[in-house]
């Protein structure tokens, strides 16, 4: 059974708890990436991004972590969780700053810029398995034992309540928007985007954009029931094997859209990203632009915020990125 999803009463009062501990990051229009897009033939789409990558942490996740901590229910034996790296940086963060033991569980040959980032918050790093569902699973068993909070990567309302913060804050920077476009992995941010535009701004249609090669989540929302999906993604962000009970529950209500954009596409967006607007993306950072500039249709005419989600990119990813060519293929 999903716990219930947070109401927008929720996410104002994880404003107000966040207040001081966050950065309200900006929201930045560029000509040169507009140019981009209308060249792929977006015609008169006009693109905003959220920089979340500029966040404590370097992405999103870190308001949710901060929510759930700072809130203190169940957390006084210390937190266990299992992540590729954002959810984990962002959970080491808020333990840090409240003085409680953490423990991340990640899969082996993980990011290692964001297992270092882990380990200087102080948390204790286990490396186990070859995947999120492997990494999981040892997570319950040393949650288990030592009587410590298990915090999911999905299933949680303090986090969505916490990231949703996010939304409140980019419809005051962009009152005018008409599409926003979320990355999706667990789903959070998304549903978190959705839970807020239905209570204050109902015309502006949420989209989310995963990964073809980790489609967990988009299948998940197709088929109307959590489905499990082989992850083979290079954007260690969407690398989520099975969709979540809670965040689906949201999409299902409200999620306008779902698009899939290749591996390739998601590399060509971050060359966009460093090219055109000066910003490091990582993987999942750069699959909402992804989802602009290969399906240019769906967003012709619209004023378009995308969520830069995070910047902790591998250098290698960077190397590819720069690598490869705007319009065409990464090498």
């Amino acid at each position: 059974m999903a716990p219930s999803p947070p109401t927008v009463d929720d996410v104002n009062a994880a404003r107000d708890r966040l207040d001081g501990l966050v950065v309200r990051t900006p929201a930045r229009a560029y000509p040169a990436l507009d140019r981009l897009v209308h060249a792929r033939g977006a015609v008169g789409t006009a693109v905003v991004v959220k920089h979340e990558n500029l966040q404590h942490t370097g992405a999103f996740k870190v308001r949710g972590a901060l929510n759930l901590v700072q809130r203190g229910r169940d957390v006084s034996r210390g937190i266990v969780a299992y992540s590729t790296g954002n959810h984990a940086q962002a959970l080491a963060y808020a333990a840090a700053r409240a003085g409680l033991p953490c423990t991340i569980v990640m899969p082996r040959n993980p990011n290692p810029v964001k297992e270092r980032a882990v380990r200087d918050h102080g948390a204790e790093v286990v490396l186990h398995g070859t995947d999120l569902a492997a990494a999981a699973s040892h997570a319950h068993e040393i949650a288990r034992r030592r009587g410590a909070r298990l915090v999911s990567a999905g299933d949680e309302p303090e986090l969505v309540a916490g990231v949703a913060t996010a939304t409140l804050e980019l419809l005051e920077q962009e009152p005018h928007l008409d599409t926003l476009v979320v990355p999706v992995g667990g789903g959070s941010g998304a549903a978190a985007a959705c839970l807020v535009t239905a209570a204050l701004a109902p015309h502006v249609e949420v989209v989310g954009v995963q990964s073809a090669a980790a489609p967990a989540a988009h299948d998940s929302w197709r088929a109307g029931a959590l489905r499990t999906r082989p992850s083979r993604t290079r954007a260690e962000g969407l690398a989520v094997g099975c969709g979540f009970a809670l965040t689906q529950q949201v999409l299902r209500d409200r999620l306008r859209d779902f698009l899939l954009v290749d591996d390739d596409a998601i590399t060509r967006a971050q060359h966009a990203y460093l090219t055109a607007a000066r910003t490091v993306a990582e993987g999942a950072g750069a699959a909402a632009l992804a989802a602009v500039m290969s399906h240019p249709e769906r967003f012709a005419g619209r004023r378009v915020a995308v969520v830069c989600s995070g910047g902790n990119a591998r250098e290698e990813e960077l190397r590819r990125a720069l690598t490869c060519d705007a319009a065409g293929s990464a090498a």
